[in-house]
C-alpha cells in the first residue's frame, strides 16, 4: 500500500486566503527620515506650512509693477534667493530677482532677464503682455498648510522623501521590515566552498530564497545547513522563531523518513496545511508557532522559489505594510508547446516580451525540472497552466505572472541559458 500524507491538498487560492488570515502588518517604529526610504508609512503625513511659505520669483529676471507695462525703468537693488532684501518696488522702478527669491514689496509680476536690456542703472522692459502675477509663484501654491502630503500605508520611494524632506520631518513613522530566519536541511548538503564527497550537493536554497527575501525588501537571518537529525533541527528552528519575525526552511517536507520539519512544526504551533495543488511545490507547508509565521519549502530550487513567489513574498510585503502585495498578472501569448499535466497548475518559468501590438509573448526558458535553477535565471515571468487541461499549444493564451522588467521585442534581451 502506498503511503498517503496526512496533509489534504488544498487549492492555490485556498492556501493564499489561510496564509492572510494570519499574517498582519508588523508593529510600527519611528526612524530618522534619512533611513526611511523604501519603508512603508504607519501615519499620515501633514504640511504644517505652505510651500512655498513666500511668494517667490519662478525665473531668473526683474522685479515690476504689472500696471506699468513695457518700457524704462529704474533698477533699485537686488534681491537673491535666501534672504530678505531691503527693497520696495514703486511705480516705475524694479529689482533684479533670481529664481526662487522672494517677490519684493509692491511688486507684483517678474520678467525674464531674456525680455529686457540693461543700461546705465535702468532695465527696458521688452515684454510687450506683463500680466500682474506673471512668473510668481504665490504662497502655498505646491503645498498648503494643513495638506495631507503623504498617507497611511505610501512606500517613500525618492519623491516622497523630497516631500518628506520639504515638510521638515526628521523622524517618521515605519511598519517595521521582516526579519526573516533561512535554513537549508538534508545531510547531503555542503556549503558552496567546500569539495563534495559523493551523495552531495552544494547549497543553492539558502541564498536563493536569502536573495529572494532581499528582493522584497526585508532582511535574511543566515541560520546555515541543519542535518536530518530531530535535535539539530529542533535546535535551529528555536533559534529561528526567536531571532526572526519569519522562519522560512527549505527541503525535509516531502514523505521520507528524515523529513522531520513539518512534524516538528505541528508538534510546536498550529500546521495551517502541508500540501497545495500546485507544480512545482506541492509539499510547501504554512503554519504559525508562537505567532511567528513559518513557512516550509521544498527541497528542490526551483520549487522553493517559485513557492517564496506564490505564497511567501506576498506575506512579507504584507507585514511590512504594503497594501499591494501581489505581483501583476497579464495575458500572455505561448511562443512554444509547453507540456503540462492536467491534475495540477503548473508556474511555468519564460521569459515575456512586449511585441509592437502592446501584447505579450512568453517563450520558455527550456526543461522546466524542479532542481533545474536555470530556468529561473533570466526568467521575468512564470506562465500559470490551470489544473483541468493538458498540453498547451503555441498561441494559446494563459495568464502570466509578471516577475522582472518586461522589454520590448526589439530591445536586447538577456537569453537564459536554454535546454531541450
Amino acid at each position: 500500500m502506498p503511503i498517503e500524507s496526512p496533509y489534504p491538498m488544498i487549492s492555490i487560492e485556498r492556501a493564499l486566503d489561510i496564509i492572510s488570515t494570519h499574517i498582519q502588518p508588523l508593529p510600527a517604529v519611528t526612524i530618522s527620515f534619512y533611513d526611511a526610504q523604501g519603508y512603508v508609512l504607519a501615519e499620515d503625513i501633514f504640511a504644517v506650512e505652505p510651500m512655498p511659505p513666500f511668494a517667490a520669483s519662478s525665473v531668473d529676471g526683474y522685479a515690476v509693477v504689472a500696471a506699468d507695462g513695457p518700457g524704462r525703468r529704474r533698477i533699485v537693488g537686488d534681491q537673491a534667493a535666501g534672504y530678505m532684501a531691503e527693497v520696495e518696488i514703486e511705480p516705475g522702478t524694479s529689482a533684479r530677482v533670481t529664481t526662487g527669491a522672494p517677490i519684493p514689496p509692491g511688486a507684483d509680476a517678474v520678467v525674464m532677464v531674456e525680455e529686457t536690456e540693461v543700461a546705465d542703472g535702468f532695465v527696458e522692459i521688452l515684454a510687450s503682455d506683463i500680466r500682474s502675477g506673471a512668473n510668481i509663484r504665490p504662497v502655498g501654491q505646491d503645498i498648503e498648510q494643513g495638506q495631507l502630503v503623504l498617507p497611511q500605508g505610501t512606500i517613500l520611494g525618492p519623491a516622497e522623501m523630497g516631500l518628506l524632506g520639504t515638510v521638515g520631518r526628521s523622524q517618521v513613522t515605519v511598519y517595521r521590515r521582516p526579519r526573516v530566519a533561512v535554513m537549508s536541511t538534508g545531510d547531503e548538503i555542503v556549503e558552496p566552498d567546500q569539495p563534495l564527497s559523493p551523495g552531495q550537493i552544494r547549497d543553492a536554497n539558502r541564498f536563493t530564497l536569502m536573495g529572494a527575501v532581499r528582493e522584497a525588501g526585508c532582511e535574511p537571518v543566515d541560520l546555515g545547513i541543519v542535518r536530518d537529525k530531530a535535535n539539530s533541527l529542533a535546535d535551529t528552528i528555536e533559534r529561528g522563531l526567536a531571532e526572526a519575525d519569519v522562519l522560512l526552511t527549505s527541503g525535509g517536507v516531502s514523505m521520507g523518513q528524515l523529513d522531520l520539519v513539518k512534524p516538528y512544526l505541528a508538534a510546536r504551533g498550529t500546521l495551517h496545511f502541508g500540501r497545495v495543488n500546485t507544480k512545482p511545490g506541492k509539499p510547501v507547508t504554512f503554519a504559525v508557532v508562537d505567532g511567528v509565521p513559518c513557512f516550509a519549502m521544498p527541497g528542490f530550487p526551483v520549487s522553493a522559489l517559485v513557492s517564496f513567489e506564490v505564497f511567501v513574498r506576498p506575506a512579507l510585503l504584507k507585514m511590512a505594510g504594503y497594501t499591494h502585495i501581489y505581483r501583476p498578472h497579464e495575458k500572455a501569448i505561448l511562443a512554444q508547446r509547453l507540456s503540462h499535466t492536467s491534475a495540477r497548475t503548473e508556474f511555468q518559468r519564460v521569459v515575456l516580451t512586449r511585441r509592437a501590438d502592446g501584447r505579450l509573448a512568453a517563450s520558455t526558458t527550456g526543461f522546466q525540472g524542479s532542481g533545474r535553477l536555470l530556468s529561473m535565471a533570466g526568467a521575468n515571468g512564470l506562465v500559470i497552466l490551470p489544473h483541468g487541461q493538458d498540453d498547451y499549444e503555441p498561441g494559446s493564451v494563459v495568464e502570466a505572472l509578471i516577475i522582472g522588467r518586461i522589454l520590448a521585442e526589439t530591445e536586447p534581451q538577456s537569453n537564459p541559458i536554454q535546454g531541450v
